[in-house]
């Protein structure tokens, strides 16, 4: 049994629990750090309490992923809320180097983000005054970088003098400021890979667009990377919760000596070259580097691939899921989901290869029309994996991780729990009963999609009694049956929801 330390970036089950149970059956033993020492959304974790824990785990471990954000900051919301000093952040990254004096043989993988700007006023996970001010702060940023491309136009020149004669210089020196040491951050952990300290790590880049801030600090950061000739030990790419599957996809990979080959087939002609919602960039160049991070490359046909990637892309503009019931004619016209549903059937049937469903043809929810033609086929639990969440990128780093490690291990008890869950959470949640309580239970109750009553309050009862009718009406098969043991809302809000699934045969009870 080989032993990996997992710091992960926060303490919701996208990255606390998925690599754990993507490693369950299998001969590598993930150890999280407990609970109680990570924070609770933008309350940090128990920094130095992790870090004593996390250089005596590591003493006889053979691999360890770690968040630099959550060892830093503790935890992803509070690296956009801290009052830290570069000298305190480069005191924290450099202990670091210990891990390699306790352990010199240590594998270690680190992942630390490029701070995100929404283009909305919320402060649901933003400082407060991002409630008021965030859709300016966020413009600022959008028409100065456009500005200084040369590409704005006279009615952004007006905006923006607008947006800063009213901004409050006080908010904004705030948020530029601590932009500012998390990039310092980053160029830190650049600075360790080129020393030897990391061996791989992954600049995500939480929820990006083309300009803006965010687009600024991603170059300030890929020229350092340049600068320190680490281009291929360092990634960049849109991402954030999925990275911590990834890496372990990765650790495994390398551990066994193995370079998986994926073959990617689209549902649309235009899928490839869709930008999908939150990203920079093109899908296919994100489906390149999700498959080159988690230790694979792309194949060139069937024949050579060890597993084939199917991935449900727009015709042409991404929508939001839940607005799937009225889909556009990139959905309807542009991309052909009987094609792609008989393909995932031929290449699980004849060719006899483990088939990979990445559902990114909306955002922050499954297609519910390629699940029902899955559920057709018989071959919902046949996959190697599964996973239609949030952004394209969360999607598409969970499937191929854990379509690498079926390749490795088959499709075991552990497999189907966790396809099982990225089912009823992707699907059942996320694109159906989600939208349906926060219309049809909140206003009754009082509560708004950022503040219900607790984790395990009416809200998740509501919410669990809606997703197993869901799995009766949309999941179980003549094979297989879902059972829902926990349901619970991890940061009291609709947002993202926590499930513990179990997959069992008809016979089973």
């Amino acid at each position: 049994m080989k032993k990996i330390v997992f710091i992960p970036l926060d303490e919701r089950p996208c990255n606390y629990y998925f690599p754990t149970a993507l490693a369950e059956g299998t001969e590598f033993a993930i150890v999280t750090p407990p609970l109680e020492m990570m924070g609770l959304k933008k309350k940090p974790a128990d920094v130095e309490r992790l870090w004593s824990w996390l250089l005596e785990e590591a003493a006889d471990a053979d691999g360890a992923i770690v968040s630099i954000d959550t060892l830093i900051y503790g935890g992803i919301v509070p690296s956009r809320l801290h009052q830290l000093s570069r000298d305190t952040c480069e005191e924290r990254i450099h202990l670091l180097r210990k891990l390699k004096q306790v352990n010199p043989n240590l594998k270690l993988f680190a992942f630390n983000l490029i701070m995100r700007c929404p283009k909305y006023s919320s402060a649901d996970e933003e400082p407060d005054y991002y409630e008021e001010w965030g859709r300016e702060i966020f413009l600022q940023g959008y028409i100065k970088h456009r500005l200084e491309l040369g590409i704005s136009t006279d009615d952004e020149h007006q905006e923006l003098r607008e947006i800063e004669s009213l901004l409050p210089s006080e908010h904004l020196d705030d948020y530029i400021q601590r932009r500012a040491i998390n990039v310092a951050v980053n160029k830190m952990g650049i600075g360790l890979v080129q020393e030897k300290v990391i061996d791989f790590m992954i600049v995500p880049q939480d929820d990006s667009a083309p300009y803006g801030l965010t687009a600024i600090n991603q170059q300030q950061v890929r020229n350092e990377v340049k600068h320190q000739g680490v281009q291929l030990s360092v990634y960049m790419y849109p991402g954030a919760d999925e990275v911590g599957c990834t890496l372990l996809a990765r650790m495994m990979n390398e551990m066994k000596g193995r370079k998986p080959l994926l073959y990617p087939r689209f549902s649309s002609v235009q899928g490839p070259y869709v930008t999908p919602l939150y990203e920079d960039r093109v899908l296919f160049e994100s489906v390149k580097y999700q498959i080159l991070a988690a230790g694979g490359l792309i194949a060139a046909s069937f024949q050579e691939a060890d597993a084939v990637l199917c991935i449900n892309a727009p015709g042409d503009t991404m929508q939001e899921s839940n607005s799937q019931h009225q889909p556009n004619r990139g959905y309807q016209v542009l991309r052909n989901l009987v094609e792609l549903t008989e393909t995932v059937d031929f290449v699980i049937h004849t060719l006899k290869k483990p088939c990979i469903v990445a559902d990114v043809a909306f955002a922050n929810g499954a297609d519910l029309e390629l699940l029902y033609l899955l559920r057709e086929k018989n071959v919902l639990f046949e996959l190697a994996g599964y996973a239609a969440w949030n952004t394209s990128s969360n999607t598409l780093g969970t499937c191929i991780a854990q379509g690498m490690i079926y390749q490795l291990y088959g499709n075991t008890a552990e497999h189907r729990h966790f396809l099982g869950l990225r089912m009823v959470e992707d699907a059942g949640y996320c694109a159906s009963v989600r939208r349906a309580v926060q219309e049809e239970v909140l206003p009754s109750l009082g509560y708004t999609y950022f503040e219900v009553d607790g984790q395990r309050g009416q809200v998740a009862c509501a919410v669990r009694s809606r997703l197993e009718q869901f799995v009766r009406d949309h999941l179980n098969d003549p094979q297989y049956k879902i059972v829902l043991e926990d349901c619970y809302l991890p940061w009291s809000r609709m947002f993202e929801v926590g499930l513990t699934i179990r997959v069992l045969p008809y016979d089973d009870k």
